[in-house]
């Protein structure tokens, strides 16, 4: 047996010790050449590696952990296609400002060029996509370069950022006490080199300028993001509402930040609160295609925005009467502590305050009538009620919810509850659909207190299905409920000219197989699927299935022709 002295370590085992020694706690992915030992390496240093059955789903579960945790999760993916299968989570994570480091395999650096196995510029196919792409040249490199990474990942406005290990680097070694020098040197630098935070230009300034806008507003409107949740301002914000009884907005993923249930929620009044508030405080949102833009006719021609936005580029960008650079939990700290200097508050009897509540409460007595009825076959309301209710009775720590479909997420936006932040996972910024199985592993992961429960429509189901057998492997507390409508949007819904040519008996684009078995697909991996039909029958599945936190599929078949064609995006189809 080697002794220390003349004991190595390749640069599969000094990446997953420079992993485990910057604090990372999971990773996900699928392995393969060159990675499989990084995997195993990992695993033995600290690091839990959770095998996916495909890299997008493994780079979904990443991008959610990283808003789930706030520390960047990460993403193994093989070389060549793998890394190209990657690209959809490196992306997603970017494109939603969640932290995210995908690490990749690579061919050998003296093949580069020549056709190697899997051969691919790695670094040039992620660098659109990733705030950082880097590569490691010899095993020195790895720990120094992990480091980088991980901070830059979290730096300024998150992202997803790459780094490439070549398979030559990974079998590279190092003496023992050479590598545990070269980690801890990496350590040393990341903590000296500690990113400043982003730049605060005129930060007093600003926040007395946000205050006095408010303090004169006539209808104010806090608009809650899901970067609001992501920086953990919940309190905050928690506070400015209750102080100020200003009316508030979240956007889907920012539900919970304060809860639905508090009475000066505009959620179901959300077209009176942002056509016609005049000073919109927006908290970790963007004003991008979610937001109309800020712009007319959704928006008043004459509303001033302040923005509260980690990135500089941001706030130039939308040009707000108010820009305030910061992390969103510290502005919202400071913000109340200049209005606790001279207070103002909106009694509930304020002419604005009185239009928000009475149009959302007659908007909710709408819904109610409607969800009150047990539609069967279901329409979309009827289970998405059930579900709601026994969602709310399992109390705290409230379950996950996990949301991917057109109708099914739409509507469910509308009728299910987060009164806790962080609670629900959607198809985000993008509308990525397919990231419903990866984010209920990460969901399990970073919060293995909770239930979660994905509330998915059988096209986004299809795209991650095969996940379900990576819930049983690991026995995650999931519950996959499925809106079984027989296809995109449901049934055939052609115009008699779209019903000619050739192929005009072939099934509809938007069609697949009729009452689809998908409860069947979690039984065949030794997981509990279940048939509902009626209410009863759904009652009793997620009474059954909340009660063992297994994974579950339940199979909701849902009339056809319930829902509408592309859900809210019609205009866009």
């Amino acid at each position: 047996m080697a002794s220390n002295s003349t004991a190595t370590v390749d640069g599969s085992a000094l990446a997953g010790r420079a992993l485990a020694a910057a604090g990372v706690r999971h990773m996900f992915g699928v392995v393969g050449i060159p990675v499989t030992s990084l995997a195993s390496r990992a695993a033995a240093a600290g690091v839990r590696f959770l095998a996916f059955r495909n890299e997008q789903s493994a780079g979904y579960a990443a991008a959610a952990y990283g808003f789930l945790t706030d520390s960047p999760g990460l993403l193994l993916t093989v070389s060549g296609p793998g890394c190209v299968h990657g690209l959809a989570g490196l992306s997603h994570a970017t494109a939603n400002a969640w932290p995210l480091l995908m690490v990749s395999g690579s061919c050998a650096q003296a093949d580069a060029g020549r056709g190697d196995f899997q051969e691919l510029d790695q670094i040039a196919a992620t660098k659109p996509f990733a705030k950082l792409a880097v590569k490691a040249t010899t095993i020195a490199d790895i720990p120094s370069l992990v480091f980088q990474a991980l901070a830059a990942a979290v730096s300024g406005r998150p992202g997803g950022c790459y780094l490439d290990i070549p398979s030559d680097v990974l079998h590279q070694t190092l003496p023992e006490s050479e590598a545990a020098a070269v980690i801890a040197a990496a350590a040393a630098d990341s903590a000296a080199s500690d990113p400043s935070p982003p730049k605060q230009k005129n930060l007093d300034e600003g926040i007395e300028k946000a205050v006095d806008l408010l303090r004169r507003a006539e209808r104010p409107l806090v608009v809650i993001g899901k970067g609001a949740a992501y920086a953990r301002a919940e309190e905050a914000i928690r506070k400015l509402v209750d102080i100020t009884g200003i009316p508030f907005l979240p956007t889907p993923m920012g539900k919970g930040v304060v809860p639905d249930a508090h009475p000066l929620s505009a959620t179901a009044a959300r077209s009176l609160a942002i056509r016609q508030c005049d000073v919109a405080l927006v908290v970790g949102a963007r004003l991008n295609w979610l937001l109309h833009f800020g712009e007319p006719p959704k928006w008043s021609k004459d509303v001033k925005f302040i923005l509260v936005d980690v990135c500089e580029e941001e706030i130039e960008l939308r040009k707000p009467h108010v820009g305030i650079v910061g992390d969103a939990k510290r502005v919202m700290e400071l913000i109340n502590r200049e209005i606790k200097d001279n207070p103002f508050c909106l009694a509930r009897s304020h002419p604005w305050v009185e239009a928000i509540t009475k149009k959302a409460k007659d908007n909710v007595l709408k819904m109610e009538a409607q969800l009150v009825k047990d539609v069967v076959p279901f329409n979309f309301m009827t289970p998405l009620r059930i579900i709601r209710d026994a969602i709310l009775a399992e109390g705290t720590p409230a379950p996950i919810v996990v949301s991917e479909g057109a109708n099914t997420m739409d509507v469910g936006r509308a009728v299910l509850v987060q009164n806790e932040p962080r609670t629900r996972l959607d198809a985000g910024t993008w509308g990525t659909m397919g990231v419903g199985l990866g984010y209920c592993v990460a969901a399990a992961m970073a919060a293995p207190e909770r239930l979660v429960v994905a509330v998915e429509g059988d096209s986004a189901f299809g795209f991650s299905a095969m996940e379900v057998e990576t819930l049983v492997r690991y026995q995650l507390p999931v519950v996959v409920i499925v809106f079984n409508n027989n296809g995109v949007y449901g049934g055939d819904r052609r115009s008699p000219d779209e019903i000619t040519g050739p192929y005009k008996y072939d099934p509809a684009p938007t069609s697949f197989v009729p009452a689809a078995g998908y409860h069947k697909m979690m039984e065949a991996f030794g997981g509990k699927g279940y048939l509902v039909e009626t209410p009863d029958e759904l009652k009793s599945a997620l009474l059954e299935s909340f009660r063992a936190r297994k994974p579950s599929v339940i199979n909701v078949i849902i009339d056809p022709y319930a829902g509408a064609e592309s859900g809210r995006m019609q205009h866009k189809n």
